[in-house]
């Protein structure tokens, strides 16, 4: 998430930066430098702004499930950690998932994927 992005957000969920700073736990001077580009957003900050817009959006309420969107296999759902906890609409806020065959561990390698994902789309 680049600074442009983090600020489009937190104007989609109607916040100011003192009122995001409190919601995501951190200064009103660390979302100041996010904002400006200053410093580098933290992938648990990220995976935050993500879960506040999917809650702010209502996404879950429509969405169907990553296994069923992605068509993914038996074998690769049961070891899915999205699958196992049954949370096939927040993928993308888990590590670990098998998407694509793969399991990707590390937020950054896992975000470039999902960026590109028709579950993490309407989000955006």
């Amino acid at each position: 998430m680049d600074s442009k992005e983090f600020a489009m957000f937190r104007k989609k969920l109607n916040k100011t930066q003192k009122q995001m700073a409190n919601l995501l736990g951190v200064s009103i001077k660390a979302i100041h430098s996010y904002e400006q580009g200053w410093r580098t957003i933290p992938p648990h900050v990220e995976r935050q702004m993500f879960f506040l817009m999917a809650r702010k959006r209502g996404v879950s309420k429509i969405q169907k499930p990553c296994w069923t969107v992605k068509k993914c296999p038996t074998k690769l759902k049961k070891e899915c950690p999205a699958w196992e906890f049954q949370a096939g609409k927040l993928c993308w806020f888990i590590n670990g998932t098998v998407c694509c065959g793969t399991a990707h561990n590390k937020w950054k390698e896992k975000m470039k994927l999902c960026r590109s994902c028709e579950v993490l789309a309407p989000i955006m």
